[in-house]
């Protein structure tokens, strides 16, 4: 094909194909479906199979000629999936009880793509985690099934292969790539009980001591498991539905890294505040979060969970890697304004800040160089429509609908890894017929007092610039957990004898006339801010307290369960009084 890519619209107007880069035009192939009823689409994970349910019939369609294959009767169809390897169409519809109260009949089916043959029927009444989930060879197929996670192999659905029974299995996840499986299991806490994620190598199912990593963690109403592609650790974002501190109404979340080979820890992210995104890059030896109350952080991590890049703050709260993992753009979508940097990666260098107004949707393209954003409804009704980038910021191609017609979705038709080799990153903006999509600057409101007089600039915050976090002549090697604590002791410890030595010079040097000024006028070392210098002292009065009670535990003194706990704060306190003093 002379285009690379179709990209499927699906609308009020019916369900199209556009054809990707460089042409931009409707496909002439795949035949317009101008029912308004188009509920559900899916593309085959190697993109050569298309699938879509327009109310009356689910129909699949090889996608380089647009030839029907298969066509089933399920007119009430909203969900659709294809297993990796193209064997089996997943189909589901909402669930109904019968009229007199007795069981439905059964709402998801696993049809055979090459017969048409139905597989398996289930009962699954929620749309939630409704699919069930392979193995990338499709060498096995699980699924939750009342709290217990059930294996079948090989699409063979008679009989089920293995079991997972923990005491309620909430969500699971499958790892992607070659065998041997893994699989990662949520189980929530109940009555005082921790939640917690395990991992596990199918079918080593034999109790928490056959698990390769476990990590338990309270504070966890709900889930997200992420796997890297090589399959070698679980990112968990931890939430709570309610923050008890009252600072968030997202609730609270915590980030936890938890490794194959039994290594788990929590994610120590700078900045307060809810995380909104995190994932992993392609290569599956680093992760990007962003997370903190607006202008939010976004930082890159590595295997150690050390910080590799900081990106200062800005107004985002979604990152998105290229598939070759070479370019990371991060952006503001939903309450913000569309505002998107494009970085990359192995320079950590700004490549463009396109800002993409209204968008609902972004998406790369397989090939690592285009980009689709999208303003779709039923999240926003008006200026629906979709355009494609290059990641150098310049708008190819671009689609508004008509003002009385609706968008639903547009997406890329996916490719296989390894079709497209990763190119050269480049910064000069690509060439485009069109103009670039440089909103005009919201101008701020200015009291009619103040419209004829020069405008001043006031910031409510200052934006903090990017940071190479690797310590200069570093090399990969960050320094251990430990290191860092007693590194940071030190530098404690360092700085309190130092103060007290200046207390010292200072003392003596008053002469009797000036011990009635105020202590403000010895040059003592402060912040500014009289709020920082009070909780700096008061921090130093609470390390000097737990210092004491340390010496009356080596002492042999028995010690109260508060005192202990406030010993156990130790760490927490100092590193506070650091973030303080860092501050001056």
């Amino acid at each position: 094909r002379s285009c690379l890519f179709t990209l499927p619209v699906r609308g009020s107007e019916g369900l199209y194909m556009v054809n990707g880069p460089p042409s931009f035009t409707e496909s002439t192939a795949f035949q317009r479906d101008s029912g308004k009823n188009c509920k559900a689409v899916a593309f085959s994970k190697d993109g050569s199979l298309f699938a879509w349910c327009n109310g009356e019939k689910v129909n699949i369609v090889n996608v380089t000629n647009a030839e029907l294959l298969r066509s089933f009767d399920l007119p009430k169809t909203v969900c659709l999936e294809f297993s990796p390897k193209n064997n089996v169409l997943a189909t589901w519809q909402a669930y109904t009880t019968a009229k007199d109260g007795t069981a439905g009949v059964p709402n998801l089916q696993l049809h055979e793509v090459k017969t048409g043959k139905c597989l398996k029927s289930f009962i699954q009444k929620k749309m939630q985690n409704w699919c069930p989930c392979w193995a990338d060879d499709e060498s096995i197929c699980a699924w939750n099934v009342n709290n217990e996670v059930h294996f079948f192999e090989n699409n063979n659905f008679s009989t089920i292969a293995n079991k997972l029974h923990l005491q309620k299995v909430n969500d699971f996840v499958l790892s992607p790539g070659a065998q041997p499986t893994k699989v990662a299991v949520y189980v929530p806490g109940s009555k005082g009980a921790p939640s917690f994620v395990r991992l596990y190598q199918y079918p080593n199912f034999n109790g928490p001591q056959s698990a390769l990593a476990n990590k338990s963690f309270f504070k966890a109403d709900k889930v997200t498991m992420l796997w890297n592609k090589k399959a070698t650790a679980v990112l968990v974002i931890a939430s709570t539905e309610v923050d008890k501190t009252g600072a968030s109404y997202y609730g609270e979340q915590t980030l936890h890294y938890i490794a194959t080979n039994g290594e788990s820890v929590v994610v120590q992210l700078p900045k307060n505040g809810p995380i909104y995104d995190v994932v992993w890059n392609p290569n599956s030896v680093e992760f990007c979060a962003v997370y903190g109350f607006m202008p939010a952080k976004a930082t890159v991590f590595n295997l150690k969970c050390d910080p590799v890049f900081d990106f200062g703050t800005g107004p985002r709260n979604a990152a998105y890697y290229s598939p070759h993992g070479h370019i990371l753009v991060l952006a503001g979508f939903g309450n913000l304004r569309g505002q998107m940097e494009v970085w990359d990666v192995k320079n950590y260098k700004l490549i463009s800040k396109p800002v993409a107004s209204d968008s609902t949707y972004f998406a790369w393209c397989p090939d690592g160089e285009h980009i689709v954003t999208a303003t779709c409804a039923p999240r926003l009704r008006v200026n629906n429509g979709y355009k494609i980038w290059h990641y150098t910021g310049s708008v190819l191609h671009s689609y508004e609908v008509p003002s009385n017609e609706e968008m639903w979705q547009v997406f890329w038709q996916p490719s296989l890894d390894g079709v497209f080799p990763a190119k050269a990153v480049k910064y000069q903006a690509v060439p485009s017929e069109l103009p670039s999509a440089e909103p005009k600057p919201a101008q701020a409101y200015r009291p009619p007092a103040l419209r004829n007089k020069p405008a001043t600039s006031s910031k409510l915050h200052e934006d903090e610039p990017p940071q190479n976090m690797k310590p200069p002549g570093s090399g990969d090697k960050p320094l251990s957990k430990t290191a860092l604590k007693n590194q940071r002791k030190h530098e404690a410890k360092k700085a309190a004898k130092q103060e007290a030595k200046a207390d010292a010079q200072q003392e003596p040097a008053q002469s009797p006339a000036s011990q009635n000024t105020p202590r403000s006028t010895v040059p003592a070392v402060t912040s500014g801010d009289p709020e920082v210098d009070k909780k700096i002292k008061n921090l130093k009065k609470k390390l000097k307290a737990i210092e004491q009670l340390k010496e009356q535990a080596a002492a042999g003194k028995q010690l109260e369960k508060n005192q202990l706990e406030k010993i156990q704060k130790e760490t927490a306190l100092l590193q506070e009084l650091e973030d303080l003093e860092l501050g001056l």
